[in-house]
């Protein structure tokens, strides 16, 4: 092996992973990274010079100057042995201390620039406080012996007779047990005096940790003899119990265990299963922890309702009465959860009715639930699923385990008390899983009406009939639900409320239950309707009613204050004040044109939280025929735009627009609230509305909205969302909606108000939506005239600006 040079002030270097040595002192260690026993072989083949210095962490595999510690060792190596496993074993003497200059790595270990440094301090020492120290320390020493039986009394001698400081600590030293990090701060500690008071507070800890450590032990030891003595004695009890005849109290428990068990008139195998158990309660005594977990079991699945369920005639008009009386609207669900109840008074063993509400928060999922338990007259239980993911949660645990219980089904079965109550699986999207197993699969079995027959819960462990227990569960979204879950629910969508509902709701609902909970009567608080519109359409933007209600909660609340604070004795909210409670409006009406304007195009959006005023305007531009698309529109959008263009050309003629235009202008189409994405292909209608305008200079009526998807040959296609939409062209005022005609069935579902308040023109082509929204429409073009008026690009003056005002990152240009 070549051994490469070292200069002189530098040596061989090795990291030691938490050991810390010390001058004189003679130890060994084992090697077995590369680097370190490249190390010792350079050291041991030169003049056996080698530092060593401890890693500030252990677990650092490749450390450099930052992970080690300032001062170190230099030590003599004086053997060195490899195993037949690969690791060398090496015997060194620490000869001085050294600070650590600089790290190098030199072939294929490391080497230090060390420079030596004085290991006892010059500095002048008080005789008195340096005797006293010696001799607290060597009593300590000796208390730390007595934990250390095996430890040779020759060298508890030594340290006892040694009145040396400097050999008195290196004999303690040598011979305990410290954190590598305690034994470098004695280390790097010159002034002999301080290191002995450190060394003492060590080990003063020490002897600390020991002495619990033994207490600990001594409880064990006695938890453990008293156990075994326990069950010595409670066999002996046991036996005495046999010769008196006492051991009767516990079969007599085990007999009305049995007598309660076969009263159920369960299967012959469940309760050939329940009468073991029984059987084998009476031969355990009555202290053990078996005897204990068996009583647990008996009691929870004789409180099950195995024959117990409840009848209630039903009546439809009193079930509608109910319904309605506790909701608002709803008219589809009302009328499922109708049919439903119909088919029980029909057919009352009828299995395999599990129901699904789909809806945005707020809407009433959770409540309806206990309306329908209530027209059926059945036990109402509700089982929040959000954020399970233990398949345990759903199944229970084997009671085997400790603390060991019921799954939530079996739980929810028990507090119903009947074998076919109303349970609600509220949030049933909220589940997830992990590697504890996966909740949604043993839902599975719950939600099939063919296998839920003989549920079992790993903690039943006999099999309960749920085909009789109507399931319904409520979700946000479909998207987190599985396909096989899915399939096995019907899905009912509740969309969110339109203006009407939320008043109607607030006004006979929401009020009244707000003024109770305040302890506010009628003669001293009243809030006017144009208050409850003001709410709905200024302070609140959601789905379901649920902020509309706090909002309410805070107009009491400031009643009650103004009541109690007597400065008046009744508070009546009107529009004029309702700003004074609530502050300024945080919601502004959509934006809108007064006036027809050329370009400028109603849209009609939906949204989670109902539908909304979408504007589209269109610029003309003088330029190379490219589409400028800003408004953070979709990719489906930006697809409407080009189907749009197309058309445009494919009628240019009709509308005396320069067949040309594409080459020669420049279209720029803008979604206001830049801000919020916008996408879907409904604003098909509106773009080819707005770009022939645009062109022709025709305005277009602002008084009329419209949506619908387009195809390249001028068809309208339906589209989703009609009765919010249409809600949201109601709440701006405008007179006429123009909806796709294949639309026209879905009217039914628009509020009545709104479908007597709007006139709703129907479109299978985009001319009847153009002859609708234009002012005018031009004549035909006779044949065989050429001239073609030119496009007029000046814009009416509330639109300015040019494509320079547009920052890149808002447009998408498209090649026409």
């Amino acid at each position: 092996m070549n051994q490469t040079e070292i200069a002189p002030n530098r040596m061989p270097m090795v990291a030691m992973r938490g050991v810390v040595i010390f001058p004189k002192m003679v130890m060994h260690f084992d090697v077995a990274r590369e680097a370190s026993i490249h190390a010792v072989n350079a050291a041991y083949a030169a003049d056996h010079q080698l530092f060593l210095v401890a890693q500030r962490e252990i677990f650092t595999e490749e450390p450099n100057e930052k992970d080690l510690y300032e001062f170190g060792v230099i030590a003599e190596v004086r053997q060195v042995l490899k195993t037949p496993d690969g690791v060398m074993r090496v015997l060194v003497e620490g000869v001085k201390k050294a600070r650590l200059c600089a790290v190098q790595k030199q072939d294929t270990f490391l080497t230090a620039e060390v420079k030596p440094v004085p290991y006892k301090s010059r500095a002048k020492i008080d005789d008195a406080e340096l005797a006293a120290m010696m001799r607290s320390l060597r009593e300590l020493f000796d208390q730390y012996c007595d934990f250390f039986p095996r430890m040779p009394k020759e060298l508890v001698v030594s340290v006892l007779c040694q009145y040396d400081p400097y050999e008195l600590f290196n004999n303690i030293i040598f011979n305990i047990n410290l954190d590598y990090r305690q034994k470098q701060e004695l280390l790097e500690e010159n002034h002999i005096l301080k290191r002995l008071g450190m060394l003492y507070a060590m080990l003063q800890r020490e002897i600390e940790i020991l002495n619990l450590e033994r207490e600990i032990q001594e409880k064990t030891k006695e938890s453990m003899d008293r156990s075994q003595r326990e069950f010595y004695l409670r066999e002996q009890m046991h036996i005495i119990e046999e010769q008196l005849g006492e051991a009767e109290d516990e079969q007599e428990d085990a007999l009305e265990y049995i007598t309660k068990i076969k009263d159920l008139k369960l299967e012959a195998s469940t309760e050939e299963k329940l009468i073991k158990e029984a059987e084998r309660l009476g031969k355990l005594p009555p202290a053990t922890q078996e005897s204990f977990v068996i009583r647990n079991y008996l009691d929870t699945v004789l409180d099950l309702p195995w024959n117990t369920e409840t009848k209630a005639k039903i009546n439809l008009e009193k079930a509608r009465a109910v319904l309605d009386k506790d909701h608002y609207g709803m008219k589809k669900v009302k009328e499922r959860v109708l049919e439903s109840i119909a088919i029980h008074a029909m057919l009352p063993d009828v299995t395999g009715q599990i129901l699904c509400l789909v809806g945005p928060p707020g809407v009433g999922k959770t409540s309806i639930g206990k309306s329908i338990a209530k027209a059926l007259g059945r036990n109402y239980e509700r089982v929040s699923l959000g954020g399970v993911r233990d398949e345990s949660d759903i199944r229970g645990h084997r009671k085997t385990y400790v603390g060991a219980m019921p799954g939530r089904i079996m739980d929810a079965m028990t507090r119903a008390k009947s074998k076919n109550p109303l349970i609600l699986l509220d949030e049933i999207d909220k589940m997830s899983n992990d590697f504890r197993g996966d909740p949604s699969a043993a839902m599975l079995e719950v939600l099939d009406s063919e296998q839920n027959k003989a549920f079992r819960d790993h903690y039943i462990e006999v099999p309960f009939d749920l085909s009789k227990t109507l399931f319904i569960a409520t979700a946000n979204t479909l998207d987190t639900i599985p396909t096989p879950l899915l399939d096995r629910m019907e899905v009912i969508e509740l969309g969110s409320y339109n203006r009407e509902e939320k008043f109607q709701i607030a006004k006979c609902h929401l009020l009244s239950k707000q003024m109770k909970k305040h302890g506010l009567k009628g003669t001293q608080f009243k809030i006017q309707d144009a208050v409850l519109y003001a709410l709905i359409d200024d302070y609140t933007r959601e789905a379901g009613v649920r902020e509309l209600e706090r909002m309410i909660a805070a107009l009491c609340r400031k009643a009650v204050k103004e009541i109690v604070a007597g400065n008046c004795k009744r508070v009546t909210v009107t529009a004029d004040n309702l700003v004074t409670y609530l502050g300024h409006k945080k919601y502004l009406p959509d934006e809108q044109s007064q006036q027809d304007t050329v370009g400028v195009v109603n849209g009609l959006a939906w949204t989670s939280v109902g539908g909304v005023l979408m504007p589209l305007e269109t610029l003309v531009l003088d330029g190379k025929g490219m589409i400028e698309l800003t408004g953070s529109l979709g990719d489906v959008m930006k697809e409407s735009a080009r189907i749009a263009v197309s058309y445009v050309r494919s009628i240019a003629k009709q509308y005396r627009i320069p067949e040309d235009f594409y080459l020669k202008n420049d279209l720029h189409i803008h979604a206001p609230e830049g801000a919020v994405p916008k996408d879907g292909p409904s604003a098909g209608v509106t773009m080819v509305t707005a770009i022939v305008s645009a062109l022709s200079g025709i305005p277009v009526r602002h008084d009329v909205a419209m949506t619908g998807e387009i195809t390249l040959h001028g068809k309208v296609l339906p589209i989703g969302g009609l009765p919010e939409k249409a809600m949201a062209a109601y709440k701006a005022g405008l007179k006429t909606v123009i909806i796709p005609k294949r639309n026209e069935p879905d009217l039914e579902d628009v509020d009545e108000t709104v479908r007597n308040g709007i006139q709703f023109v129907t479109a299978e082509t985009l001319e009847t939506v153009l002859k609708t929204a234009l002012v005018s429409v031009p004549e035909p073009i006779p044949l065989g005239t050429e001239e073609q008026p030119e496009i007029q690009v000046e814009q009416p003056p509330f639109l300015h600006g040019t494509t320079d005002s547009i920052s890149p990152e808002s447009k998408t240009l498209i090649p026409v």
